[in-house]
């Protein structure tokens, strides 16, 4: 019986219609990997064979044809690139990662001193020097306030004999920058990274673009820039040397070699190119600031809960009119609601039909139309804690800017030395007067820019308001991860009411919680 290989093809046995071959793939181009699984739907090629055949050019004349031509954007979900951005600050950062279909890490205020970052100055003319003088401030109260509180911990906390002392100062050092955070104003350094498709790269430069912040806006640019240009090899100088032997043996061999080792790889030169500043959501977001304004007409802000969980028997077009003014003012939920939900049928209709009055043929919706979840918490509480709680992305999240209207958390831990306790407190509250008063003059400058700018300075401690939209197990998921006795006490607290809130209306269900009391106090060498 001769060999398969020597059989003429049309003779050589069938695949086995239950034998699955599964490969992992490495070393495609994003983009020439996409149309590569994109032909699936069009050809009967196997991966390997439809990648043998494609080459850049012809994976752009694909793209250029089907994704922008005809619309088809889910090619792009096949386009996974990945990116650093580095040296950005937090007000940036959040903005950065605010996309449903985001992952990546950022530096961690738990276990990096921040000190050393530097910050973002942005554009304030005259102010710039008083700018400066006031973050260096709140620096110095965050390395007065981590330094202090260590100590304190030292001595609230004796070292386990079996604990190896630097496990213990790493440990405790950890707990006290959870406490210093709360000073580290917005326009402090971080970094980051991230692994995104290119759809949601596209949505995420187009978005940047819109901003209102210079900083935000030259970030949008660079990223498309960093997925049209050459991107950074992390083979290239093994690479080079491996082509330099290669060629002093054969120097044909090298040049081929080369060519294939050395080559400029542009991840995503089509698919983010045209991406642009996004008219529908600037314009749009003007037009329901001041229907916001008009409907509240400059009424106070009323007091609200930490965490509030909004009646599940709301009409939906109330929800819509309402999630679509939330994120274009400062007011609660249930205050914003109340004053929709009195206005005629027709009035309601006009409010929504502003959400979509100046969207474009392929603009997505705002998300605000992202409604009819029956667990909708209306949360406010800091912004370092609301950092942590913005990483749930099987949630639908509306964001209202940071002011100083709502105050500010000053930091505690059941079972941990207080600021008070610590003597830090006169310290805190100084440092945070300060950068408020900071903000308000940026803010009341008269200059616009500077105006805008003003969120620069106000530290994580503030509070800021937001609603996360979720079905039942997200609810439950959130409320037993960020209850744990590891975790940062200021969303302890908010997963812990998030549970009592669905305590309160589905008793029958609370048992089905695996949930951690946040009242009381942690064994502080547990992380």
């Amino acid at each position: 019986m001769p060999e398969d290989s020597a059989l003429p093809s049309k003779l050589k046995p069938a695949i086995a219609a239950n034998d699955t071959d599964v490969y992992a793939i490495h070393g495609a181009d994003p983009e020439v990997l996409a149309y590569a699984m994109a032909k699936y739907s069009r050809s009967s090629l196997t991966m390997k064979e439809s990648l043998a055949e494609i080459s850049s050019q012809r994976a752009e004349q694909f793209l250029n044809t089907f994704y922008f031509q005809y619309g088809h954007r889910s090619i792009a979900d096949l386009a996974h690139i990945p990116f650093a951005i580095e040296r950005l600050s937090l007000l940036a950062a959040i903005a950065l990662v605010d996309e449903q279909r985001w992952d990546g890490q950022e530096r961690s205020t738990r276990y990096q001193n921040f000190r050393t970052s530097g910050w973002f100055t942005p554009d304030l003319g005259a102010q710039t020097e008083t700018f400066t003088r006031s973050v260096e401030a709140m620096f110095a109260g965050y390395d007065e306030i981590g330094a202090g509180m260590l100590e304190a911990l030292k001595a609230a906390v004796p070292q386990p004999e079996s604990m190896k002392d630097e496990a213990y100062v790493r440990t405790l050092k950890a707990r006290a920058f959870d406490v210093a955070r709360y000073l580290l104003p917005l326009a402090t350094n971080t970094s980051l990274g991230q692994i995104v498709n290119a759809r949601t790269l596209e949505t995420q430069v187009s978005r940047l673009l819109t901003s209102e912040f210079a900083e935000i806006r030259l970030i949008g640019e660079k990223l498309r820039a960093a997925a049209t240009e050459p991107a950074w090899n992390v083979q290239h100088d093994e690479a080079r040397v491996v082509c330099q032997e290669v060629a002093s043996a054969n120097a044909e061999a090298g040049e081929r070699v080369s060519a294939m080792l050395l080559r400029d790889v542009k991840t995503a030169p089509t698919l983010v190119k045209y991406a642009t500043p996004n008219a529908y959501q600037s314009t749009t977001r003007s037009e329901l600031a001041a229907a916001a304004a008009e409907l509240m007409a400059g009424q106070a802000i009323d007091p609200a809960p930490v965490v509030d969980l909004l009646d599940d028997d709301e009409k939906l077009e109330v929800e819509l009119a309402t999630s679509l003014l939330y994120p274009n003012c400062h007011y609660s939920y249930r205050q914003l609601r109340s004053h929709v939900a009195a206005l005629s049928s027709a009035r309601i209709e006009e409010l929504i039909a502003l959400g979509t009055k100046h969207r474009g043929r392929h603009d997505e919706l705002l998300r605000a139309f992202s409604a009819g979840q029956v667990f909708r918490f209306d949360i406010l509480m800091d912004i370092g804690g609301f950092r942590d709680m913005h990483r749930h992305r099987r949630c639908v999240q509306l964001l209202q800017d940071f002011t100083d209207v709502h105050g500010c958390e000053e930091p505690g831990c059941p079972g941990q030395p207080s600021l008070a306790e610590a003597g830090l407190a006169t310290t805190y509250n100084t440092a945070m007067d300060a950068a408020l008063g900071m903000y308000r003059q940026l803010r009341d400058c008269g200059v616009p820019e500077a105006a805008q700018s003003a969120q620069y300075c106000l530290p994580l401690g503030v509070r800021c308001r937001a609603m996360f939209k979720m079905d039942f197990s997200e609810a439950l998921y959130i409320s037993e991860l960020r209850s744990g006795v590891a975790g940062h006490f200021s969303y302890r607290r908010v997963a812990w009411e998030m549970y009592q809130a669905v305590e309160k209306r589905h008793p029958a269900l609370a048992k089905l919680f695996r949930i951690e009391d946040v009242n009381v106090p942690v064994d502080l060498l547990t992380r």
